[in-house]
């Protein structure tokens, strides 16, 4: 696979090499470990009602919306 790998990358351009070695580093970088979820049911409950309701009401009204300005 090495062998094949690298007469491939013989054959792209210099940008298109360094584009392949970001993606090879990429992957090879170990994902960032995460928390069991068993760790974080110690904040259920923690966010009071009426907060949980204006955070989802705020999550409501900016979504699926198109701002043609963006562009």
């Amino acid at each position: 696979m090495e062998s094949e790998l690298s007469t491939c990358l013989g054959k792209l351009p210099v940008e298109k090499q360094r584009q392949v070695l970001e993606f090879a580093r990429t992957l090879a970088t170990a994902p960032p470990h995460g928390v069991p979820g068993s760790n974080l049911l110690r904040f259920a409950g923690a966010i009071n009602e009426s907060d949980l309701n204006a955070m989802s009401q705020a999550i409501q009204d900016g979504c699926e919306r198109v701002d043609v300005d963006e562009w």
